[in-house]
């Protein structure tokens, strides 16, 4: 495990090296800068190209990039040219809602949509598999954006139960108002559940099928204890899998529910620095997303050696 380790770090070192150069050269290739964006469009050019020098915007390429990922090594993200905040102080308080929203999705999705899965895995064509099957196609095929108006619409609009927008009054947090979470959660709630619940199905009734399960069943063995003893603990891999990169997509994924609901997370943050090509913080959001990605799949590739001694042994 040991070795294991060293080595899954080792390459997690170089893809983060390689996403470093592709954020920055993104961010290179946007079509306008900073300068411009806070001068005006009737600014001179003698003005942007003064305003280009004071944020250092016109050091080479390279020199930039070498400042800015030293800087991100040492936990210095630099500063936002257009806020001209430290970006570490920025990110780190838009970061924790956007956790309040992710934890608060998958406590709800991940157990509901195993156990659903489960239970349809169990019981291939029958009828409530079919129902469940017909749920998760549905939830798979409505787009984050379509399911937060919808719930917008009917819940809050029409019903009146819920804040139409889930932006944060000063002073407040997420916990001190929990209302406004709701709907964003609902909305990724739905979509995790169905993208997970569809992946458990299919898994366990691949395992069901399988020779060792047919064995244990042969033996005499209770149906109940064939399930959760042999066809379960094996189905849940590919599901494991799952669940890990869904952790990293919840934090650059949730730029459009973000949006939809004017929750102020990492997600609308990235959206911002963006529409203000404010390179420093785009690239800051870009690799703290990349960050939470390639951990999430160090997690699972824990969890797989830990689950199949097969794995573990190889």
């Amino acid at each position: 495990m040991v070795r294991f380790l060293t080595l899954r770090f080792a390459l997690i070192v170089v893809t983060l090296l390689v996403v470093s150069v592709v954020i920055f050269a993104v961010s290179e290739a946007l079509p306008s800068d900073a300068a411009e964006r806070l001068m005006g469009q009737y600014a001179t050019e003698q003005n942007v190209m003064h305003l280009r020098e004071e944020l250092g915007l016109d050091r080479s390429a390279p020199e930039r990039y070498g400042k800015w990922i030293w800087g991100a090594v040492r936990g210095d993200l630099g500063t936002s040219l257009i806020q001209r905040q430290p970006i570490t102080g920025i990110v780190g308080h838009r970061l924790l809602p956007s956790i309040y929203l992710a934890v608060a999705a998958l406590l709800i999705a991940v157990p509901s949509a195993v156990l659903v899965g489960i239970w349809a895995g169990v019981r291939p064509n029958s009828k409530g598999d079919r129902a469940v099957s017909l749920i998760g196609m549905v939830g798979i095929s409505l787009p984050e954006f379509v399911t937060g108006l919808f719930l917008t619409i009917i819940v809050a609009l029409k019903l009146g139960w819920l804040p139409t927008t889930s932006a944060i009054p000063r002073g407040e947090t997420p916990l001190t108002k929990p209302e406004i979470l709701i709907l964003p959660t609902l909305t990724l709630t739905i979509a995790l559940f169905a993208y997970i619940m569809r992946m458990t199905r299919a898994s366990v009734i691949e395992t069901m099928d399988s020779h060792y399960v047919r064995s244990a069943t042969l033996k005499g063995l209770s149906r109940k204890r064939v399930i959760f003893r042999h066809a379960v603990p094996n189905a849940m891999l590919p599901t494991i899998t799952v669940v890990a990169t869904t952790v990293g997509w919840l934090l650059g994924g949730l730029i459009i529910v973000e949006n939809v609901f004017a929750y102020p997370g990492l997600g609308q943050l990235l959206l911002n620095s963006i529409q203000t090509r404010d390179g420093p913080l785009l690239q800051a959001c870009a690799l703290l997303i990349a960050v939470a990605y390639t951990f999430s799949n160090l997690f699972a590739d824990i969890s797989y050696r830990i689950l199949d001694p097969r794995i573990r042994l190889t």
